[in-house]
């Protein structure tokens, strides 16, 4: 027997698809004055920021394209629908930033034994414009659950704290002439993203890998309906995610060989009441009777 919980996603994914593309354009348009501005203010820290904003750029879109995408309903080839392509934007996401952070700490390092002068007037003017923008497009993917549109918040938080360090660095930069803060803020900013990016990597893998969603007790929902009248035994109880907002549960249920079929159909019923709390999208459930029943070995 098979039982299925469905929720209407359109809104909530018209609103994400909204929501990236605007982060995108922001951060577009906010990559462009920052390059200039780098080279103007002579800062590294603001240049390599701009690197990396541009593969987030990149990354956003990618994310943006993906999200639209993976709201194509299920056909033939991808009979659970293709939800689970948003995750190959979290992903490319995660590399880019990856691959961005080592690169500014590879350029920071060499600087910390030759600082170079900074504008630190054009530094926080540049940072004042970054903390606006990218706070902004944080506050529209605020609340966002697919782990595609997590990532990408993280992301533009990061750059808001970033950004913040940037101020401080060049209110300090104002008043003083230590200019090997500059370098040294580079390569902190680029530690702290590749702390983050290193948890979203794995997240992402976990995903990817089919593991239980992180809010889910696949032993003690068997428990829960181990305990239901009438039900003798549980098996084969699968869980994963889509996408990380979107769970998938399979579960066995064994019941006495002589169970009539009006108390199966009610105990159906009780199951499915008690699974509602754990915001599953798809939920099936094998009937068997008696403990020979099972087809799988």
């Amino acid at each position: 027997m098979t039982d299925e919980h469905s929720h209407s996603h359109s809104a909530h994914s018209q609103t994400h698809g909204d929501n990236l593309k605007l982060a995108f354009f922001l951060n577009l348009a906010f990559t462009i004055l920052e390059i200039f501005g780098g080279l103007w203010t002579n800062s590294l820290a603001i240049l390599s920021d701009s690197l990396h904003d541009l593969g987030d750029s990149f990354s956003l879109g990618m994310a943006w394209y993906l999200e639209r995408y993976s709201h194509r309903s299920e056909d033939n080839s991808y009979t659970y629908g293709y939800r689970r392509f948003s995750l190959v934007g979290a992903l490319l996401n995660t590399i880019i930033l990856l691959v961005g952070s080592i690169f500014i700490i590879s350029e920071a390092i060499p600087r910390l034994f030759a600082p170079e002068h900074s504008n630190a007037q054009g530094m926080a003017m540049l940072a004042v414009v970054g903390i606006a923008v990218n706070g902004f497009a944080v506050l529209r993917m605020r609340g966002e659950k697919g782990f595609n549109a997590r990532v990408v918040a993280w992301h533009l938080l990061e750059d808001v704290l970033g950004w913040v360090a940037v101020l401080a660095v060049s209110i300090v930069l104002y008043f003083t002439d230590i200019h090997v803060l500059d370098p040294l803020l580079s390569i902190l900013i680029a530690l702290y993203i590749l702390y983050n990016v290193a948890r979203n990597l794995q997240k992402t893998l976990a995903l990817f890998l089919q593991a239980v969603p992180e809010d889910m007790d696949p032993d003690a929902i068997g428990q829960s309906i181990e305990a239901l009248p009438g039900v003798d035994s549980t098996h084969h109880l699968h869980a994963w995610s889509l996408e990380g907002e979107s769970h998938v549960l399979t579960m066995h249920v064994v019941v006495d060989e002589s169970a009539p079929q009006r108390d199966v159909i009610a105990l159906r019923k009780k199951i499915r009441e008690l699974l509602k709390g754990e915001d599953l999208e798809h939920v099936t459930i094998e009937i068997e009777y008696g403990p020979n029943d099972c087809m799988v070995a």
